[in-house]
This record gives C-alpha cells, structure tokens and sequence, in this order.
C-alpha cells in the first residue's frame, strides 16, 4: 500500500476544537477542576496517585505496578472489596474519616477511597511503533484531564496498543485523569515524548500511518482505507486542533461527518467515534488489530 502525498493547509481546530471553545481546560487555561489541588501535587504526574472505586479497583486487580498504601473512609462498609484487594496486592490498607480522604484527594469525588503507587510504566515508542498490529493514539496539545482520562478509557476498549502523550503542552496522568480513565491507565501503554510532530517522523520511518481528525478532512473517517493498518490517530486540542506541524506530517486528514446544526464535538466524543469505527474496520479484517 503506497503512502498518499503529505498534507499541508491551516487546521481550522474543527473535529474535537472549534465549535468547544468553552472548554478552556484545552486551551492552556485552566486544569480540570478536580486538579486544582486539596493535596500536594508530585513534581510530575505519572499516576502515583489513583482516587475513585473503579479506578482504583482496576490498579489492585491489574497487577502491573505496586501500590503502595490504600486509605479507605470509615463510614460505611461499601468498601470492604477494595480492603480484601488491597490486602491481597500486599498494601497497607488505612481505614481514615471521610473527612481526611477528602483533604487528601485531588479529585472533586474520591468516593472514599484514595491509593497511593509506583509511577505508571512509560511505554517505548519504538516498541509501540514496531509491533504490525500498531492502533495509536497520539494527543496533540490536549491539556484537560476529563478528556485525556475519557480518550484513554475509550481507546483501550476499542483495542488501542498504546498512547503517545507530549511533555509540553499537555497534562500529565494525574488523579483526574486516573479517575476519567477507569482503569485503562492500568493496561494501555503510555509514551510521552517531546513533541508529536517528531514522533510522527518516527512512525513514517517505522511504516505506521498517521491519521489526522480534524472537521476539515477531506476524508471521511468511515470511509478510512487505512484503518486495518498500523497507525497513529492524532487528535488536537478544543479549540484550536491538531497542530500545524502535526498535521503537516500526517499522511491522512480525517473528518467525522457532521448532519446537524452544530459544527464540531467535543475532543473526547470525536475520539470515541473515530476509534470505535476504526475499531470496527480492524476487526473486519483477517489478521488485523
């Protein structure tokens, strides 16, 4: 299968950008509002601290990293499940009043249940880009962890082998966006590199198409002769999309068709479209991811 020629043009922010320009979280200007700190912030997020019963639940029964400390809230005995998890990954389970988990918490709703473990293990890119089932997803300056947690949990149950998530410009995998991501953090890999224009380079150079969504593409994303490919779907920012460099570099422009009267959906609904129907096509086909 022969690459298309390369894509150059504005991006207009479209699928996922312009039409949510109300979401400021991806724009820079603001965090989501359950990070904006009761507790102390680790000097880089990588997912040391997990809050929420089915986000937490998933880190003790994943097994993939060691958890460290439980504190469980005193009211109530909904959460003796996660105290028997707890002690069976070996953590030391802290029974603590409601009130404390919630000093504790940078969540808005902890649920009563706070977790404390070892960092999330990056993923390798050009492991991620070598495997012949690659089904990416690379998040081009999407700073607001409900969306990064929501486009993570949705990506791992359409089949996706890994996330590539920039230095600069993004979010890193704090409590929120554990909490959004339901567990997925425990089982999609996580590559953060410094730029995704770059790591696009790389996946040409590895043989792994790259697919833009933007509301401008000139090509329908159900109508995508690439997804039962290797490849790399990059979704930009609210507001302002995939970056120009990004886009430059993507062999693909991508657009979900749009039959209403508003113009665009939100990054993490865009996402979810895209993937399942990628998803979908993948499936479809013999052998493919």
């Amino acid at each position: 299968m022969s690459r298309p020629p390369q894509r150059g043009g504005k991006p207009r922010g479209g699928q996922g950008g312009r039409g949510d320009r109300g979401d400021r979280g991806d724009r820079g200007e603001r965090s989501d509002r359950g990070d904006r700190g009761k507790g102390p912030a680790p000097k880089r997020d990588l997912g040391q601290q997990v809050e929420g019963r089915q986000a937490v639940r998933a880190l003790l029964t994943a097994g993939t990293r060691r958890v460290h400390d439980v504190w469980l809230a005193t009211e109530g005995d909904a959460l003796d499940d996660l105290a028997t998890l707890a002690e069976a990954a070996g953590a030391r389970v802290r029974r603590v009043p409601g009130d404390q988990i919630e000093r504790r918490a940078r969540t808005e709703s902890p649920q009563g249940v706070v977790a404390f473990a070892a960092p999330v293990p990056m993923g390798d890119l050009d492991a991620l880009f070598a495997d012949p089932k690659a089904f990416l997803v690379a998040l081009d300056g999407v700073t607001d962890p409900g969306n990064l947690g929501a486009i993570m949990r949705t990506a791992e149950t359409a089949g996706a082998t890994g996330i590539i998530v920039p230095t600069h410009r993004a979010v890193g995998l704090t409590p929120a966006v554990a909490k959004a991501a339901a567990g997925a953090l425990e089982y999609l890999p996580v590559a953060f590199v410094s730029g995704v224009p770059g790591a696009l380079d790389r996946a040409k150079r590895a043989g792994v198409w790259s697919v833009a969504l933007d509301g401008d593409g000139d090509r329908s994303v159900f109508d995508l002769s690439v997804a039962d490919a290797p490849l790399v779907l990059v979704l930009g920012a609210e507001g302002r999309g995939v970056s120009k460099l990004a886009r430059q570099r993507c062999d693909v422009v991508a657009s979900i068709p749009m039959h209403g009267r508003i113009e665009s959906l939100n990054v993490s609904a865009a996402a979810a479209v895209a993937l399942t129907e990628i998803a979908r096509r993948r499936a479809l086909e013999p052998g493919s991811g």
